[in-house]
This record gives C-alpha cells, sequence and structure tokens, in this order.
C-alpha cells in the first residue's frame, strides 16, 4: 500500500485497538444491563439508484453507480469489524410499487421506503452517500451535511475529521442540509448525507472513480462510525 493510503488505515486501526482497550481495561463497560440501549447500526444509503440515476459527469458516469460502489465497501468493512450495518440498497435495480408509474412517483415511493427502513431500525445511525454537480468545472471538494435529528451534527463532525486525514483532501464547510431532502429530514435517527466530491470537477472525478479512493473514503466512514458509536456509549 502507498505511503499516502495509509493514514485512514492508521486512523481506522487507532480506533480498533484503542476501543479493544477500553474493553479490557473496563468490561463492565461492555457487559449490557437488562435495558440498555440497542447496539448502533449504521445504515449505509447509496444515494439514487433504479429509474433516478443522480446526477451525471461529463464522460457519462452517473452518480448512482458511484454511490453504490462506495457503499458496498463501507458495507464490506463494516462485516470484516464486526460492525452492525444495513443497506437502503444493494443494487442497481429497484422494485417500485405496481401505481408507481412514473419517475417521481417511484423517487416518492423509493424515499418513502427508504425511511421506513431506518426509522425501523432501533440505534440506528445514517451514512447517506452522494455526489455533488455544478454548470461548470471550477468548484470542488467534499462536504458533510447533517439532518436536524439529535447527534447528527456531532456524527458530521467525525466525519471531517476523519476524512481530513486523507492526502490532499479538499474539504467544504459542514453544514445543515437542505429542506428539500425527504430522506434526512424524515428519519429519527443521527444523520449524515457526504457529498464526496463534484463530478463536473475533472480531479474530483478522477479520484471518485478510482478503487483507490474509494477504499479511502470507505475507510474514513468505518473509522468515523466506530468513534462516533464509542463516544456515544460513554
Amino acid at each position: 500500500m502507498k505511503k499516502a493510503e495509509l493514514a485512514p488505515v492508521a486512523l481506522l486501526l487507532s480506533f480498533a485497538v484503542l476501543m479493544n482497550a477500553v474493553a479490557h481495561r473496563f468490561p463492565k463497560l461492555w457487559t449490557a444491563p437488562a435495558m440498555a440501549p440497542s447496539r448502533p447500526v449504521l445504515v449505509i444509503d447509496p444515494g439514487h439508484g433504479g429509474a433516478d440515476g443522480g446526477a451525471v459527469a461529463p464522460d457519462g458516469t452517473e452518480e448512482s453507480g458511484l454511490n453504490l460502489a462506495i457503499a458496498l465497501r463501507v458495507e464490506a468493512l463494516c462485516a470484516l469489524l464486526g460492525l452492525e450495518s444495513a443497506m437502503t440498497r444493494r443494487t442497481e435495480e429497484l422494485d417500485y410499487p405496481p401505481e408507481a408509474g412514473t419517475i417521481r412517483e417511484k423517487k416518492v415511493a423509493d424515499s418513502h421506503a427508504r425511511v421506513e427502513l431506518v426509522n425501523g431500525l432501533p440505534g440506528a445511525l445514517l451514512l447517506s452517500i452522494h455526489q455533488n454537480t455544478y454548470p461548470g468545472a471550477g468548484p470542488r471538494g467534499l462536504q458533510v451535511l447533517y439532518g436536524p435529528g439529535e447527534g447528527s451534527e456531532a456524527l458530521a463532525e467525525a466525519v471531517e475529521r476523519s476524512v481530513s486525514a486523507l492526502p490532499e483532501i479538499s474539504l467544504r464547510a459542514a453544514a445543515p442540509v437542505p429542506e428539500s431532502v425527504y430522506l434526512m429530514k424524515n428519519v429519527s435517527c443521527p444523520a449524515v448525507l457526504v457529498e464526496c466530491g463534484f463530478l463536473s470537477n475533472p480531479q474530483d472525478l478522477e479520484r471518485l472513480k478510482s478503487d483507490a479512493y474509494q477504499k479511502q473514503l470507505a475507510l474514513c466512514f468505518a473509522a468515523a462510525y466506530m468513534g462516533y458509536a464509542a463516544g456515544s456509549r460513554q
């Protein structure tokens, strides 16, 4: 692995070592009482999909495919580390109710289904993965948007700290999610939406399409989840 790729790996391993040490030093902290809160579950949401491809890059790359590729890497890391996770979709194909005929109706039905899934999972934390775009090629960078629910801003800060370790990362200031994002406004758990980069920017697009960068992002998201979940138990 190249030196530039080691920072997020080291960050993730540091969290794992820290949690391990705490578990051994203070075992009672990890012994759940009868009425203890549910174990956190990271709900990984690859934005768009199905009839909704999302933003499209100048070379034809669709946002939905990149979102899914990164999300699957996060899911794989969670499985490797023994972390609870769930996906809102695992393929580019989506099932819609028969009455959803138009693209708008399909998008509405899909949004409602995702909200229902997230709100039905005790201990859920939502990570929604998206890509940005702009009419011009100038703007670039990753931005974390956070929902209105309690804990969302703290989760956004954890993600920001984690991705800041990436080499040559361009970070845009974290901000509240726009009112128009139905999923983020209707879930009842800590929730962040990460715009991983601009498909309209050649540098961002090249990185986002690379396996190495997708793996780095996945490592950072998993590390942020571990750090936030560990802190919320204290």
